[in-house]
């Protein structure tokens, strides 16, 4: 294993282990907020993730779940990235990681974009893992869809 292999490595445990994010926060007033719930039926991971805005500021995600340190440190690491930042940067930070994960190891992250997430890029070698790391990609892109727009963000 590479240098470069074992310091994803610690950086996906790390995640797994301090999980930025984790606990669902209720949204502040005056803030739109939008909920998903994912389940990955092949492994039995579960995430229930918050995506909070104002105008087009996320301001806050939050989460919880149960599953495997993959899709746990994802959605910390997603947690991290996404907090502070504009709605369209999550949607391209999503389209980028989703990239990533179809790879198959065939393309290298740029940790320029993708942060921490870039520590993902070996989960892509391994196509039943992919699932796992998208679980939190998936739910704060329909989230962040359904802010505003129905029950859930009223």
């Amino acid at each position: 294993m590479s240098e470069l292999e074992q310091l994803y490595q610690q950086v996906i445990l790390d995640h797994s282990k301090r999980r930025l994010g984790e606990g669902l926060i209720a949204p502040e007033a005056g803030h739109v907020w939008g909920e998903s719930h994912q389940h990955n039926p092949v492994c039995g991971d579960q995430l229930r993730l918050r995506v909070e805005t104002e105008g087009q500021l996320i301001t806050r995600i939050s989460w919880e779940g149960d599953g495997c340190s993959i899709s746990m440190a994802s959605a910390s690491v997603l947690s991290d990235l996404a907090a502070g930042t504009s709605r369209g940067n999550l949607v391209d930070l999503a389209d980028a990681f989703r990239t990533l994960m179809r790879s198959r190891g065939n393309l290298e992250a740029d940790e320029e974009v993708l942060g921490d997430a870039a520590a993902f890029a070996g989960v892509s070698r391994f196509p039943a893992r992919v699932k796992c790391a998208m679980l939190a990609w998936v739910a704060a892109e329909q989230a962040l869809l359904d802010a505003g727009t129905g029950p859930a963000g009223t």
